[in-house]
C-alpha cells in the first residue's frame, strides 16, 4: 500500500508475528497493534530507525485476542519506557456481540474498556460496523468499519437497504442453458431435486469454484434479468441449476444476478446458514474483477 502511494496511517490489526517484521514496520511508517506481552518482549529488545505507534489491545469479552484489563497499566508503562515505541500509543478493543442490538454484552465491554483505560492518555477505539451503527457510545476517537464498507448490513436482524448502506460488489453470471424437462425429472447430483412438473431448468455458468456457496439449498434466491428466480439442486463447481417457470422470457445469455444490486448478500447468506463476510471474501481469484464509478 505504501508503494501505492498511500500515504493514511496504517495498521496492522494482528501486530507483527515476528522481531524482524519491526524494521519493515518502521520503515514504512506502520502502526501495530500489540496484543500479547510476547510482542512488547519485541519492541523492549528491538533497534528501529525510527519508533513505531502501538495500539495496546485490552480483551474486554471477546476472548479472542487481547490482554487481560488488569494488566493494561503495567504494559502501558513498558511501551512508554520503550525507545522503539512513539510515545503516543492508542488504546483498543472489539465488540464481539455488537450485532445483537438487544444484548447486554456490549455495554458491559464498553464498562470494561472504560475502566481499563481510564487515566490512560491516548486516543481510543472500540467500534466495529455494529458498533458505528447500533451503539453510538463505542465510537470514541476512531471506528473500524468492516463488513459495512461492502455496503452490507452487520446485524443479524437487518438487510443492508434497511441500515441505508448499498452493495460494493454485484457477483454476476449468465445463462448458458435452457433445456425443458417433464414432470419427475431429477436435476443435478445426487438428484436432490426432481421437478414438481414439466418445466424450463436454467443453467447458470457459476460455482463452488468461483466462491458461490456449495451448501446453498435449492430455493436460494437469484436474480434472472432483474427478477427473483430459484436455485434448483446441487451447486456443482461451474454451474448453477434454476428453476426458470416464471421466467417464459428469458434466453441464453441473459444475466443473472448471485448477490449485490437488487439482491442483498446477507439473504444468499441466511438461505446458506453462513454469513456475508464468507461470500464476499470467497469470490475465488479466476473470477473476473469490473472496477467502476460509483456516482454519490
Amino acid at each position: 500500500m505504501r508503494e501505492a502511494g498511500v500515504a493514511q496511517p496504517i495498521l496492522l490489526l494482528e501486530g507483527v508475528f515476528e522481531a524482524a517484521e519491526l524494521p519493515p514496520c518502521a520503515r514504512h511508517g506502520l502502526e501495530i497493534a500489540v496484543h500479547h506481552p510476547e510482542q512488547a518482549r519485541m519492541l523492549e529488545h528491538a533497534r528501529l530507525e525510527r519508533p513505531v505507534r502501538v495500539w495496546l489491545k485490552i480483551d474486554t469479552g471477546m476472548h479472542r485476542l487481547g490482554l487481560a484489563p488488569e494488566a493494561i497499566p503495567a504494559v502501558w508503562r513498558r511501551l512508554r519506557d520503550c525507545p522503539a515505541v512513539h510515545p503516543d500509543t492508542g488504546l483498543m478493543s472489539h465488540l464481539a456481540r455488537a450485532d445483537e442490538r438487544d444484548c447486554d454484552y456490549t455495554p458491559r465491554q464498553l464498562r470494561t474498556f472504560e475502566a481499563a483505560t481510564g487515566g490512560l492518555p491516548g486516543e481510543r477505539s472500540l467500534a466495529n460496523s455494529a458498533g458505528i451503527l447500533g451503539w453510538p457510545d463505542t465510537h470514541f476517537d476512531w471506528v473500524r468499519p468492516g463488513i459495512m464498507l461492502y455496503g452490507a448490513s452487520p446485524f443479524v436482524d437487518s438487510l443492508a437497504p434497511d441500515e441505508d448502506l448499498r452493495p460494493v460488489m454485484t457477483f454476476h453470471t449468465r445463462l448458458i442453458s435452457i433445456k425443458r424437462l417433464r414432470q419427475g425429472e431429477p436435476v443435478g447430483y445426487g438428484g436432490t431435486w426432481i421437478c414438481p412438473e414439466e418445466m424450463d431448468v436454467g443453467v447458470a455458468a457459476v460455482g463452488y469454484g468461483d466462491g458461490y456457496p456449495r451448501h446453498a439449498p435449492s430455493g436460494t434466491p437469484v436474480l434472472v434479468n432483474g427478477r427473483e428466480a430459484a436455485l434448483i439442486g446441487r451447486v456443482s463447481m461451474d454451474m448453477i441449476t434454476l428453476d426458470l417457470r416464471r421466467h417464459s422470457e428469458a434466453r441464453i445469455g441473459d444475466p443473472v444476478v448471485l448477490w449485490g444490486e437488487g439482491l442483498p448478500v446477507e439473504r444468499i447468506a441466511q438461505a446458506a446458514g453462513t454469513i456475508s463476510y464468507t461470500l464476499l471474501c470467497g469470490v475465488t481469484a479466476r473470477v473476473r474483477r469490473d472496477v467502476v464509478p460509483v456516482d454519490g
